[in-house]
């Protein structure tokens, strides 16, 4: 798409996709052309700016931004129309999964043009990778719709939990961005052919996050078998008809389902989830992939073993820093070293380049504070529910502030 649209030289056409290079939830310096990665207070990740394929040393870090921590109308600076009707930010989050292969393309075109020393706009290539990358959604349709098993996972727990949904005479609805046909092909893969049976509401097209925002689209019945939409106004929801389009207004005006008593999953914390929280008052749970490999690596015995050595170490830091023997200066020399060892290995098995989905060093990234707004829950797949009944309620955890920590673990 970059080259026959865009122009772009065919050389990229060989370059090799990098997978487990980038991880959901990264930014993007539009301005300056880096890929970096932000904890929840706004700092930079220090190892973890990139310009293409290579990370960008700390102190060229610094010069660029001057300070560790990211001005937050850099990062949360109000979006703008143009001309060419584009919105103009200095910095972008990349928090959906199709950001992965997005961010991965970005970087190896960066790449290519710095060892080519092709002159580029980071902000003009950040704009045709994008356009690129949603363009070909409907070529990705077809290519799944060709061969469904080759890109879902059966869960055999599926059609279990929406029995059991129903039996708790639960109401159940639907709200995705594809169209009919291409959500047809997979339910009907994962759940069976008859997967409409279990929904009270099925909106497809629905164009989230607008669906959450606008009043005035009007919500229309699908045509299955002329693969059209028809024209009449809807008055009424049916169970058993498709609908496309409409608002989450009409949705909650025609079923009466609003506030508290629904609970909306996702699985992209701002576009699906946001919205619906802060303005309809939903609640929401977040799916969340990445947590299957999060899990796993942080109940790896070697992990353990490290992040609890890493909590002893800085403890013994902390504790022994002002010491003014010289042979225990050196000794806490060795010790620093030694810590931020810990901490580069307890990145790396992660994610080699970026670390942890959800952690910096030591706190949130900037995409858990949002998914910790947005998200009631979050898990992995929401067959994860089977192991709780469906009247189960998830109590908050109360966490531990930083001057209650002595008084808690005396």
């Amino acid at each position: 798409m970059l080259i026959k649209k865009y122009k772009y030289p065919a050389g990229i056409q060989k370059l090799e996709y990098r997978e487990g290079f980038a991880v959901r939830g990264l930014h993007y310096d539009i301005e300056k052309g880096l890929l970096l990665k932000l904890d929840s207070f706004l700092q930079i990740q220090f190892g973890t700016v990139y310009r293409g394929l290579h990370p960008v040393p700390d102190d060229e870090v610094l010069r660029l931004y001057k300070n560790r921590i990211i001005p937050i109308a850099y990062v949360e600076a109000p979006q703008r129309h143009t001309h060419d009707g584009m919105h103009r930010t200095k910095m972008v989050q990349l928090a959906d999964l199709f950001s992965v292969p997005e961010m991965v393309l970005l970087c190896n075109v960066t790449e290519y043009f710095l060892r080519n020393h092709i002159d580029y706009h980071p902000e003009i290539l950040f704009r045709d990778v994008k356009n690129s990358v949603q363009s070909c959604h409907p070529i990705m349709h077809t290519t799944v719709e060709n061969d469904v098993s080759q890109y879902l996972e059966p869960n055999k727990d599926l059609n279990k939990f929406f029995d059991r949904l129903k039996a708790a005479e639960k109401k159940m609805f639907l709200v995705t961005n594809s169209p009919f046909h291409f959500v047809d092909k997979g339910m009907r893969f994962l759940v069976g052919d008859k997967w409409q049976d279990y929904f009270d509401l099925v909106i497809v097209q629905a164009r989230k996050p607008r669906f959450f925002t606008e009043e005035s689209r009007p919500l229309r019945m699908y045509d299955e078998e002329n693969q059209t939409q028809l024209w009449d106004r809807v008055t009424k929801i049916e169970k058993g008809v498709i609908y496309l389009e409409g608002t989450v207004k009409q949705l909650q005006d025609m079923t009466g389902w609003r506030g508290h008593q629904v609970l909306y999953f996702g699985d992209h914390p701002y576009s699906d989830l946001a919205d619906v929280t802060l303005q309809h008052g939903w609640r929401t749970g977040a799916i969340i992939k990445e947590l299957t490999h999060e899990i796993e690596t942080l109940n790896d015995r070697k992990f353990k073993e490290n992040a609890n050595w890493l909590q002893m170490l800085t403890g013994l830091i902390e504790d022994h820093q002002d010491t003014a023997d010289p042979e225990a200066a050196a000794e806490l020399e060795l010790w620093m070293r030694q810590r931020d060892e810990l901490r580069n290995e307890i990145k790396r098995v992660f994610n080699e380049q970026f670390g942890s989905v959800f952690r910096t060093y030591h706190n949130p990234t900037y995409f858990s504070r949002r998914l910790f707004r947005f998200a009631d829950i979050y898990m992995s797949s929401i067959t994860n529910l089977l192991y709780y009944s469906t009247n189960h309620t998830f109590y908050p955890r109360r966490g531990v502030m930083p001057h209650e920590y002595s008084s808690y673990f005396m």
